[in-house]
């Protein structure tokens, strides 16, 4: 069926902050396709565990505390800094949360925790935040703690059908989805007109030396097998070669600037960048001459998702807080604010008092015949990965 393109003017959601988005890595859909835990884009293999190698005690019932690591800008914050939502959970359960913005990165999070998880030793978090491959390599490494879901009544009554049952975790015995989100594009109105298209970024006169694309492989690697013809999700070596080759021309042309995290906003804002591959809550709520568009190519979706690290002493009070996002009401107020999908049915109802302007935008409710427009990237096994990753590091800095 043909692709319908939404274009959003900026300044009529919330927040005019940018959100969390460094490496986005691994779609949603992509990863309910392929296997888990075999990407290797992250660096040395951690030691694996087991829930008998490494035992976990709970001391919840008697020490009401929790520490929370999450991305910059992924909470609703309030004037003086105060976190709304959080404080209300605070004074609702009496467990007063550490909260710490030391997300930044999925491989550098990595990095920072592997010796100690693959080690089974504590690493200071009781509940951190990743994205769907880096949830699903943790939780093959056996680093992730089980859930009780007689703690969680209210994620398995109101997560979200399409969220319940990925591959690599198909229970949701490990994990609780944050937000979900969308890759597109974005450009800037006041220099260029509308962009439809992926092709266009890379193709377009007017654009050159204009245009930035992610820094994350199965982001732009994705749009580049779009742009081929070939389908992200089941894709073959011929086609990834013509995909890359497809790449390297832009850059070699000199269409494309420079790849990037969540940076490309600053530009952007500037005019020296006016047409970007872009993260859907990074721009919206920015000027109003900011565009956000769906491309005709469609759009890639991925999740961030809650997890209980082994070690954890605090995992019952975790689990609370689990459960407090996806009370509905409590679901809206975060997502009026961050911008991004909203993963918790009954939310796009009680959004109704909490800011009826977001009730029908699909960037936080989408609907069922938006979401047909997304897609993922397909499940690699570790060589793969890495000879991917490799050619197209080679092909982003030449």
């Amino acid at each position: 069926m043909p692709t319908r393109r939404l274009i959003v003017p900026n300044g009529q959601l919330g927040s005019p902050l940018t959100r969390r988005g460094f490496m986005r890595g691994m779609t949603l859909s992509g990863m309910a396709l392929g296997a888990p835990g075999l990407l290797a884009a992250c660096g040395t293999e951690g030691a694996r565990q087991t829930a008998d190698t490494c035992v976990s005690t709970d001391i919840s019932s008697t020490d009401k505390t929790l520490r929370f690591s999450n991305w910059l800008e992924y909470i609703d914050v309030a004037k003086g800094g105060r976190m709304p939502t959080l404080d209300e959970f605070k004074k609702q359960t009496g467990i007063d949360v550490t909260y710490t913005t030391d997300v930044n990165d999925n491989i550098d999070f990595f990095e920072k925790v592997q010796n100690q998880l693959g080690d089974c030793q504590t690493v200071e978090r009781d509940i951190f935040v990743l994205t769907d491959w880096m949830a699903a390599r943790m939780i093959d490494l056996g680093w992730i703690q089980k859930l009780d879901h007689a703690n969680i009544a209210n994620v398995d009554a109101n997560l979200l059908d399409s969220l319940k049952s990925p591959s690599w975790d198909s229970t949701r015995d490990y994990s609780v989805p944050w937000q979900s989100g969308l890759t597109g594009i974005a450009y800037n109105s006041e220099y260029i007109g509308e962009v439809s298209s992926m092709e266009e970024l890379l193709t377009r006169a007017d654009l050159k030396g204009k245009v930035t694309l992610l820094s994350e492989m199965r982001d732009t690697m994705g749009f580049m097998l779009k742009i081929v013809g070939a389908d992200p999700s089941d894709f073959n070596e011929d086609e990834w070669n013509e995909a890359l080759s497809k790449l390297e021309d832009a850059v070699g042309s000199g269409q494309i600037r420079r790849f990037t995290g969540n940076d490309y906003v600053d530009d952007l804002l500037a005019g020296n960048v006016v047409a970007c591959e872009a993260w859907s809550g990074d721009v919206i709520g920015l000027r109003k001459d900011i565009k956000w568009v769906a491309p005709d190519e469609g759009l890639a979706i991925w999740s961030d998702n809650m997890l209980v690290p082994n070690k954890a002493d605090h995992k019952e009070n975790a689990e609370a807080l689990m459960n407090y996002y996806y009370d509905p009401e409590v679901a809206a107020t975060l997502a009026a604010w961050v911008n991004y999908i909203c993963p918790v049915e009954g939310a796009q109802q009680a959004m109704e008092k909490i800011d009826p302007s977001l009730v029908d935008n699909p960037l936080i409710f989408p609907t069922a015949d938006f979401l047909e427009q997304t897609w993922g990237f397909m499940g690699l096994d570790e060589p793969t990965a890495r000879k991917y990753e490799t050619a197209f590091t080679k092909a982003t800095s030449a």
